[in-house]
């Protein structure tokens, strides 16, 4: 068996002075040489790692033929994010993982191969998708256009549900466009998924604040007879030590909004400058932080350190963002705890008081826990702070409409089968309801959660738990 075919990519000493696109994807002929490699399992293990089920063997053998186009209208049956899944989507962990060939060799690209096929095919919606429009009477409120609210509102559109999605800010994506660098997902690729969404029927209304603008009582009295709250985990989590209000200490949900969003690393052209200093800690051991201190390097910092409380093998970050980061010249220091952000008298960061740790034993994560040497406080110079420990969601809507029931960290609480909130035709989904995860987690609950939203609106009976 053939090794898996690489991805062609950018040089490191090229790529961190763009925010152009590291990966170029698979040509054509490496595309069909991966295809090769599927063994087109009967059991089809791939399908349920996958947390939309697309039909992975069905595509992949299209590709293998040459037939691109069925390919991707293959995995549209049942996502319609395709570009964005095959670049962003942890496959490692979820459809890869259990790939048979991993028993003895590398797992095929099930992700690349997804890629080639968004980026290749030239294909239009309207011809493919079959609509249900027995529902045509019936309105859906999205509030969120992430993941979770755009896989949502997809899957009502089939059943020919009208449906007008909510966001916050003045361009819809969510965390795939304040949140993912333009070098990991380009924001033309975003847009081009939104837009075949929007091709279907799909309504979104920007600078629209669910909780402010409108309430969900209003949203009610409008005549929509279900909603889906999507808005996910916005809410910056910080450490609680002291020199966290100092100057040029940002939240990596602030920094990457300011980069991605903003265009700051675009400056003067976009006039929303970072001030980034030349050394720079990122503090966590995540994706976002290996986004965070990637989009610092590319701004100017001369060098950028990651900080992590424990090793190397418990980073939560995807192998291939944490290697693309070393290639960078990104470093790392494992097992170090920060104590204190020190300042420099003027209000900006001047270093961090760190602890070392070791680890003990394992917590409810499964991953051992850092336990903290006596004696082993050091203080490392640093200019800035971004900290990318996790996000917590935003309280914004359930503290304007309190009869939802809500998890000790903020989380809406609902039914993990159905998706379905405390609340008759309230339902939730992605991080708002799991806390941070992933870009297809989120998309298997918005599939979940439109599945019994269409259920409901065929009986009018919920499954509420």
């Amino acid at each position: 068996m053939k090794e898996r075919v690489k991805d062609r990519k950018q040089p490191s000493e090229e790529r961190i002075k763009n925010f152009n696109e590291v990966s170029f994807g698979y040509d054509e002929k490496q595309a069909i040489e991966e295809a090769n490699r599927c063994l087109q399992c009967k059991n089809a293990p791939c399908i349920k790692g996958c947390p939309v089920e697309i039909n992975i063997p069905k595509f992949i053998k299209e590709i293998k033929e040459g037939n691109v186009q069925k390919a991707l209208e293959t995995i549209y049956e049942k996502n319609l994010l395709p570009a964005i899944c095959g670049r962003v989507c942890p496959q490692e962990t979820q459809c890869e993982k259990v790939c048979t060939l991993c028993k003895k060799y590398q797992p095929v690209s099930i992700g690349k191969l997804e890629r080639f096929a968004a980026d290749n095919a030239n294909f239009n919606l309207n011809c493919k998708i079959n609509f249900d429009n027995t529902l045509k009477n019936k309105k859906v409120a999205v509030i969120g256009s992430g993941p979770a609210g755009l896989t949502c509102a997809s899957e009502l559109i089939r059943c020919g549900i009208k449906v007008t999605i909510f966001e916050a800010l003045h361009k819809p994506g969510g965390v795939l466009t304040y949140g993912i660098p333009e070098f990991r997902l380009p924001k033309k690729i975003v847009e081009k998924e939104i837009n075949q969404i929007l091709s279907l029927g799909v309504e979104i209304r920007t600078n629209v604040i669910i909780g402010k603008t409108i309430t969900i009582k209003e949203l009610f009295e409008m005549g929509y007879n279900a909603i889906f709250i999507g808005t996910g985990a916005g809410l910056p989590n910080f450490m609680g030590i002291p020199g966290e209000n100092l100057l040029r200490v940002y939240s990596a949900n602030e920094f990457l909004t300011r980069v991605n969003l903003m265009k700051g690393y675009l400056f003067p052209e976009y006039e929303t400058p970072i001030s980034i200093g030349k050394r720079v800690a990122v503090i966590g051991g995540g994706n976002v932080a290996m986004d965070s201190a990637r989009s610092a390097l590319r701004i100017g910092a001369e060098e950028v350190v990651v900080l992590y409380r424990r090793t190397e093998k418990e980073m939560p970050a995807r192998k291939e963002e944490y290697e693309n980061a070393i290639e960078e010249g990104i470093k790392f220091i494992f097992l170090v705890q920060p104590l204190e952000i020190i300042g420099d008298g003027n209000g900006y960061v001047k270093g961090i008081k760190v602890i070392h740790n070791k680890l003990g034993k394992p917590d409810e994560s499964g991953r051992r826990s850092p336990v903290p040497i006596e004696g082993s406080e050091e203080l490392i110079p640093f200019d800035t702070v971004i900290v990318a420990i996790g996000q917590s969601p935003s309280p914004l809507i359930t503290q304007t409409y309190p009869e939802l029931e809500v998890g000790k960290y903020g989380n809406i609480i609902v039914n993990p089968e159905t998706c379905e909130t405390n609340i008759k035709g309230i339902y939730a989904g992605g991080d708002i309801a799991t806390g941070s995860a992933t870009v297809i987690s989120a998309m298997g609950m918005g599939k979940k959660a439109a599945k019994s939203i269409i259920s409901f609106l065929r009986t009018g009976f919920g499954k509420n738990y």
